[in-house]
């Protein structure tokens, strides 16, 4: 390859490097200070979630740009609470529905930063499954600037749950850890069968077949433990016998070699 060609070559690849380099990192927004978002909560019961936003005007740089938001939650109120830079409270809106637009954050009203607050009912849901777990959004936000181009600043989910599907979620768990710990195919296929019923939406079913996952696991644990016992005392006789039979070989040998003197 000529001297030409190779810096044609390394500019080149230089240029790829780059575009590589700004296509994976994506767009920086606002900073996200405190967040209090539950990572779980019961279906048909009211969650509360507060977000608090920082850097407001620097990733990008802005004087003024809107804060949007979206949830999954039902019957929903939003309340934007916004803040100067000595922490004292200088407006707030609220808004309903489980989507809002329209809340302006502005360095001309001296806002320094804002909090998101969030209240509403957790959806049902349509689909259990136990990997992965299903979830909904609590909270998303977005940054809109003049114009329309828009900056996803963060999304906040958790796991929708009832009583009966907490219940056999424990269940499967506890019948994993024992399953793993033992290589019994019988106690797996149990296991698997009690993960089909949970996305079956058949809870009590799946509660039975983890116990059994797991009494199984267990029998095959202690049935290993009796067996290393075992195996152990026929390693400490069998030490035994060669230790006697090695004292009586020396005191035959000496006993012998006597004789003759």
């Amino acid at each position: 390859m000529t001297k030409t060609s190779w810096s044609r070559f390394s500019k080149l690849a230089l240029a790829c490097l780059f575009v590589l380099s700004v296509a994976s990192v994506p767009a920086a927004a606002v900073s996200v200070g405190d967040a209090t978002v539950t990572s779980d909560a019961e279906v048909g019961s009211e969650v509360t979630a507060t977000v608090t936003l920082t850097e407001l005007y620097q990733n990008p740089s802005l004087e003024e740009w809107t804060l949007e938001g979206s949830t999954e939650l039902t019957d929903v109120t939003w309340t934007v609470y916004y803040y100067d830079q000595t922490g004292s409270k200088v407006d707030q809106e609220s808004f309903d529905g489980q989507t809002f637009s329209g809340a302006q954050v502005s360095t001309a009203d001296g806002t320094s930063e804002v909090e998101v607050e969030i209240t509403g009912t957790v959806p049902q849901v349509t689909d259990f499954t136990y990997d992965p777990p299903q979830s909904f959004t609590v909270m998303a936000l977005e940054q809109t600037r003049e114009g329309g181009s828009t900056n996803e600043i963060d999304t906040w989910s958790a796991t929708p749950y009832t009583e009966d599907s907490r219940e056999a979620r424990n269940a499967i768990d506890e019948a994993a850890t024992a399953v793993e710990a033992v290589d019994d195919a019988e106690a797996d296929r149990r296991l698997q069968n009690a993960i089909e019923a949970y996305d079956g939406e058949e809870f009590t079913l799946a509660i039975d077949l983890a116990g059994q996952a797991e009494e199984r696991a267990e029998q095959t644990r202690q049935s290993n433990e009796r067996m290393r016992l075992a195996l152990y005392g026929v390693g400490g006789l069998v030490v035994i016998g060669l230790l006697v039979g090695g004292v009586l070989y020396w005191r035959s040998q000496r006993q012998g070699h006597d004789k003759l003197g």
